[in-house]
């Protein structure tokens, strides 16, 4: 046994050796494991605890500015003074609904000491904690002076409570040009950040990190405030850091980390505002639309659109019983100048009349004889003068605007070289323009009538091709280019709406070239007849557009009336297409009137209404009247 005893003895210390050996090895390794992640990886560690806590909040910048050619601001954007909850001030310690019951309670005495109606309620403070926890929550917005001065009275009753500024887009023209501006609306965070994507990558830049918060801002929802809303938006840029705690309320602002917000560039239009302020006032009362080009370069001097609304309406938000109203069967957010699609009526026999002579069928002295009714076959189409026009040339066929003399005229060319100069004039296809939702019109054909219609096309459908009715359909866009090109010997302008870009830094950037559609199908001699016959509508006694003549003062011009609906139902489009002054044109337009009577009854005193509004205008600023001639005095 003693041997035995004298084994373990010798045994057990070196167990406890090897057990100690092995503990400070394993006590080595933690300690060194330890000094490498609180030492070593420490700064590492801190920075990714940061980060963690770190919120980033993209800046609102300021939306550009829409001008029209004189300068005058026809979107722009003023201050708008707030009152913003800080809620990691008004947080209590517990359940978040301890929280929300002190925000209320704050709410609740605000609107009480500024006498100004709460508009938000529990959920929304509620939703405000699960979404947005760090930023200030707007309670109101657009505060008058009173609300303002009664609040900064009872400042010190309301910690955690401050008066804010923000940037609201704003029409100081009110309804003016609302089609064509169109509205803004909020925008969408994600599609932000897709387009700040896109934006990078197109400059060859690394996509930047994504904002966890976007504060309050705006993009384009119709006409030009959505066409331009890239050139408008103020660039990303706009940066802010801050600092939460473990239940997401802002526990700092990290103010090395902000950075100015950007500037969106400003548009000057090519719309002057006194000429569209006369359309306007011309259309009151109608619903239809006019249209005003400059012949000489397709400038787009007014567009205007009845029954209209106003873009200010939808600044920040549109209410629902206003956007219940603008849904209604008037349709005001309907862009009737670019989206409405009509039969021309009689407008549309220059057209006609041109492509007879280019196809050698008739001549200007060319006559036919109108007893006020045509057969055909088994139909009967009809003049507007029931009792006819009697034996007349083509002149006098554009001054009286006879049916008769139209139908001979078109069945001698057949229907081809009246589709084809219709497209020449731009009908059937887009102008281009920059606005959405323009609406191409129909020059119809056989292809088109055995396609929709299952039948082939007929003498009847070229009738009724040859006096714009039937399944022809045009835009007053489409018929006031096509009247600039009357104007001006026949060359087909791109209309235009942006004059000029200019961005922040004050540097001009470019702008699409001035387009030129096509070139002429016709001699100067038989175009020069169309216009001649034009002028006698509104300056001879017995035209059919005598109604728009001013004194002085000669205007040329086309008037037209197109049934709709069913037959018989008296439903009718009227209108007018002219250009002013006759020798030396400044302006060419055309004016639609849904279910008017005639276009020369009531159409043709409007046009006259609209130009003499027009002089008014330019005459009454004497300063301007040295740049801008008078259709008075029109310039050489």
């Amino acid at each position: 046994m003693s041997g035995r005893d004298d084994q373990l003895q010798l045994f057990f210390p070196w167990r406890i050796a090897l057990l100690v050996l092995v503990m400070l090895g394993c006590g080595g390794v933690l300690v060194a494991r330890l000094w490498k992640l609180q030492v070593e990886q420490a700064p590492e560690h801190q920075a990714r605890l940061a980060k963690q806590s770190l919120r980033s909040i993209r800046l609102a910048g300021r939306r550009g500015k829409l001008f029209d050619r004189n300068g005058v601001p026809l979107a722009d954007n003023r201050p708008s003074y707030c009152l913003s909850l800080y809620l990691e001030e008004l947080r209590r310690p517990g359940p978040r609904q301890r929280t929300v019951d002190a925000v209320m309670d704050t709410l609740y005495r605000l609107a009480e000491v500024m006498d100004r109606p709460l508009h938000l309620a529990e959920q929304d403070v509620w939703a405000h904690l699960r979404r947005r926890t760090p930023l200030a929550l707007v309670a109101w917005r657009d505060l008058d002076a009173v609300a303002m001065a009664r609040f900064i009275e009872h400042e010190h009753e309301f910690p955690g409570v401050s008066l804010t500024v923000e940037p609201v887009r704003v029409y100081p023209e009110g309804t003016l040009a609302a089609h064509v501006l169109g509205y803004v609306g909020r925008a969408d965070e994600e599609r932000l950040a897709e387009e700040e994507a896109a934006e990078a990558m197109d400059a060859g830049q690394e996509a930047p990190e994504r904002y966890h918060y976007y504060l309050s801002d705006v993009a384009g929802r119709s006409g030009l405030e959505k066409a331009l809303d890239e050139d408008l938006r103020a660039p990303a840029g706009g940066r802010l850091e801050i600092q939460v705690d473990v239940a997401g309320f802002k526990y700092q602002t990290i103010e090395e980390s902000s950075r100015p917000a950007g500037l969106g560039s400003d548009v000057t239009l090519a719309l002057d505002v006194r000429v569209q302020r006369a359309a306007e006032a011309a259309l009151e009362g109608q619903r239809g639309a006019v249209v005003i080009l400059d012949p000489h370069n397709g400038d787009v001097l007014a567009m205007a659109s009845a029954p209209t609304f106003d873009p200010n309406d939808f600044v920040p938000t549109i209410a629902p019983e206003q956007w219940r109203q603008l849904q209604g069967p008037d349709r005001p957010l309907y862009n009737r100048a670019t989206a409405g699609e009509y039969a021309p009526g009689s407008t549309f026999k220059p057209v006609t009349l041109l492509a007879a002579m280019r196809a050698g069928k008739i001549r200007p002295e060319t006559r036919f004889n109108c007893p006020g009714v045509f057969q055909l076959g088994n139909a009967r189409f009809r003049c507007w003068q029931t009792w006819g026009h009697g034996s007349i040339d083509l002149a006098l066929a554009v001054r009286y605007s006879c049916n008769v003399y139209l139908y001979h005229a078109a069945l001698a060319c057949g229907p081809e070289p009246i589709q084809t100069m219709a497209r020449h004039f731009g009908f059937g296809r887009k102008t281009g323009i920059e606005l959405d939702y323009e609406r191409p019109g129909l020059v119809p054909d056989d292809a088109w009538k055995r396609k929709n219609r299952g039948e082939g096309w007929r003498d009847g459908d070229t009738c009724n091709l040859a006096i714009g009715q039937g399944a022809m359909l045009v835009t007053p866009l489409q018929a006031a280019t096509y009247c600039a090109a009357l104007a001006n010997g026949g060359t087909l302008w791109k209309p235009r709406l942006v004059l000029s870009r200019t961005s922040p830094d004050g540097r001009q950037l470019p702008v699409p070239a001035k387009a030129v559609a096509r070139e002429k199908l016709w001699s100067d001699a038989d175009f020069d007849v169309i216009r001649r016959g034009m002028r006698d509508v509104v300056q001879a006694p017995d035209g059919s557009g005598r109604r728009a003549r001013i004194d002085g003062f000669e205007i040329a011009a086309k008037t037209g009336t197109a049934e709709y609906g069913l037959k018989g139902s008296g439903k009718k489009m009227t209108w007018m297409i002219a250009f002013a002054p006759y020798e030396a044109p400044r302006y060419a337009l055309a004016f639609l009137a849904e279910d008017g009577a005639s276009g020369g009854s009531t159409v043709a005193p409007l046009v006259r209404k609209l130009f003499l509004a027009i002089r008014d205008e330019l005459e009454a600023d004497a300063e301007d009247a040295a740049t801008v001639p008078s259709i008075r005095e029109p310039a050489a």
